[in-house]
């Protein structure tokens, strides 16, 4: 028997269309091939195991968790919420330092406030 995901996963997407996490991670200049697909696999262990915590999901604040994926470059985070049965993925980047930028945080945060509204 397969088991069914206990979420569902979808790209924020702007209101002009774009959706930035899909972007980030289509851009071999900013994701590897290679690194994409364990970036991918942890989003997938975690629609699957929800909810989970470390090593591979941190909590950041109400409503706003990380998906933490080792790669070659480094430490890469795909910030998300969920809105019901709906993990959206809201910004990815590649952490460079021991703390998560707050530029990183803000952007992820605004687009978290306009998922949850409907926006």
């Amino acid at each position: 028997m397969v088991d069914e995901p206990k979420l569902n996963v979808k790209f924020f997407k702007t209101p002009s269309g774009k959706e930035p996490v899909r972007e980030w991670l289509a851009d071999p200049k900013q994701v590897k091939p290679e690194d994409k697909k364990t970036i991918g696999i942890d989003i997938k262990t975690v629609q699957f195991g929800w909810p989970m915590g470390m090593p591979i999901v941190r909590k950041m604040e109400a409503d706003l968790w990380e998906v933490r994926s080792h790669i070659s470059a480094g430490i890469a985070r795909v910030l998300f919420t969920v809105k019901e049965t709906t993990m959206v993925l809201l910004h990815g980047f590649i952490k460079k330092g021991d703390k998560t930028p707050q530029e990183d945080l803000e952007l992820a945060r605004d687009r978290k406030n306009k998922t949850l509204r409907g926006e």
